[in-house]
């Protein structure tokens, strides 16, 4: 067999490849609970993605942090033949931007503005990822019950931007195939969940 020589990607496959995985590695979580750690970094990475296609309008300057766009459109208007280096936006800053009516008229995206507890399980994600990313010498306790709502709320983000409006033009017919597929498939596993962790809490 010969091995492949290259792994190409782009944005699309790179949000939805992430949900797919955290949908897959969802599936385990209820008998292996160290699955959680890849479920909450899949999701982040998916939700950071599907962030990015919203906001990549053809030239993809609004997913990117101010100084990079300034600097890249400033090379662009003076015709330069070399282009500094894009810098992604952070997870944060690209989240308050989707949800900001400005960036909402570029492309005829629509704000999205989130309800009930949605707001607050986005930015947890962020923080349980980041403690996972950046794990400093601690003994770390994790309570799972929350975490099905949580995984809810920003799926609820993904479909808003990925098919319940137009925000997101998609170029791979294939991609949104899956996108689809993980999100209902991780959908139905964290309510299973949530409806277990909730029969136990009762």
């Amino acid at each position: 067999m010969t091995a492949p020589l290259y792994y190409r990607t782009d944005e699309e496959n790179e949000a939805t490849d992430a949900l797919y995985m955290a949908a897959r590695f969802a599936e385990q979580a209820a008998t292996d609970i160290r699955m959680w750690r890849w479920v909450i970094m899949a999701l982040h990475n998916a939700v950071q993605g599907f962030m990015v296609l919203s906001l990549r309008h053809g030239n993809g300057l609004a997913a990117l942090t101010e100084e990079s766009a300034a600097a890249w459109l400033a090379a662009y208007e003076a015709n330069a033949t070399t282009y500094p280096e894009e810098k992604l936006d952070s997870y944060l800053c690209l989240y308050k931007k989707i949800k900001s009516t400005t960036y909402s008229t570029i492309g005829g995206n629509q704000n999205f503005v989130p309800r009930r507890s949605q707001g607050r399980s986005i930015r947890k994600i962020n923080r349980i990822r980041n403690d996972f990313i950046h794990f400093t010498p601690k003994g770390w306790s994790l309570k799972l019950a929350g975490l099905p709502r949580i995984c809810l709320d920003a799926l609820a983000l993904l479909s808003f931007l990925g098919w319940e409006t137009s925000n997101i033009l998609w170029h791979d017919e294939r991609a949104l195939r899956c996108a689809k597929s993980s999100c209902e498939k991780l959908t139905d596993t964290m309510s299973s969940l949530n409806r277990t962790h909730a029969s136990q809490a009762g």
